[in-house]
């Protein structure tokens, strides 16, 4: 991240989706000096997406991460979008940031492979790569491209090979994840990928527990996090990415990987409540000063 005003524009980015993922990934392209171009249909995500980078924004400034006049500009230069006809063409990489929804993700990826970009990456965390591809024009060109959350902590951006998916395509990926400071990790498209899979065994058993009254959700992560030194436990981290998030994965997966990753009731029931964790102030434990649009 440069800690300057000696910032020269680099590569082109556009980021499809305002939601949660989407400004993370817009404002950590800017931050590192990219020409960033957010795409977002609803007016007051739009708006809220700057709320969100400029607080993140603050808060590099006051650990020092950033030159405050820098972290200004660079928020105030994210060019946001109504519509994916807005973006030029011809951008050096397009990431899809919409919901964990295929037909939903494919209308996108339609809309973003006719402006032509020189890479599309879907940051989908379960989703095959190779049934997406079909909506692209060059499947060569597209890839996953899987960030956490929040996207300006978490260093690891997982990227996953198509079977259709070139070298060269993966070494540009793997170019922009070390333009922003994050490690890569390769992985073939297989259902889950490494991440999610490994990730969402954890936390549904851990919802099951709860289900089951075998100890409140503080217990339960007090114990991971002490035990086994997890900066974060299960059932906090679920609020955090999304209970909503975690049904989507859990119902994909359970369809191509069998009744392991069936959703637990709890989870159907906190989701169908509205109650999906941090951005809506309510989840396993209560964000009353964190509720965020998504």
């Amino acid at each position: 991240m440069p800690t300057d005003a000696s910032w020269n524009p680099r590569e082109s980015v556009a980021v499809v989706g305002g939601g949660t993922m989407g400004v993370g990934i817009a404002y950590v392209f800017t931050m590192s000096g990219y020409d960033v171009h957010l795409v977002e249909p609803d007016a007051d995500r739009r708006q809220a997406a700057f709320v969100t980078m400029g607080s993140a924004a603050r808060t590099a400034v006051e650990r020092g991460k950033i030159a405050a006049d820098l972290a200004r500009d660079r928020v105030s230069a994210v060019s946001v979008k109504a519509a994916v006809e807005e973006l030029p063409e011809g951008v050096d990489l397009a990431i899809e940031t919409v919901p964990e929804q295929r037909v939903l993700k494919e209308k996108v990826l339609s809309q973003i492979s006719e402006r032509a970009p020189a890479l599309i990456a879907s940051n989908t965390s379960a989703l095959s790569i190779d049934d997406l591809s079909g909506a692209v024009e060059t499947p060569s060109t597209f890839l996953g491209m899987h960030f956490f959350n929040p996207v300006w902590s978490l260093m690891l951006v997982e990227i996953v090979r198509g079977s259709l998916t070139s070298d060269a395509s993966i070494a540009k990926a793997q170019g922009f994840a070390e333009g922003i400071g994050k490690k890569s990790a390769v992985v073939s498209d297989v259902p889950g990928f490494a991440t999610s899979r490994l990730d969402l065994v954890q936390a549904l058993e851990a919802i099951r527990m709860v289900e089951n009254g075998v100890a409140s959700p503080e217990d339960i992560d007090r114990a991971i996090e002490t035990a086994y030194r997890h900066p974060m436990g299960p059932l906090r981290l679920s609020d955090v990415v999304g209970l909503d998030v975690r049904l989507d994965i859990a119902r994909h997966l359970e369809d191509v990987l069998g009744p392991h990753f069936a959703p637990p009731k709890l989870l159907q029931d906190m989701v169908a409540r509205g109650e999906l964790g941090r951005k809506s102030g309510k989840g396993f434990y209560e964000w009353p000063e964190t509720a965020q649009t998504q």
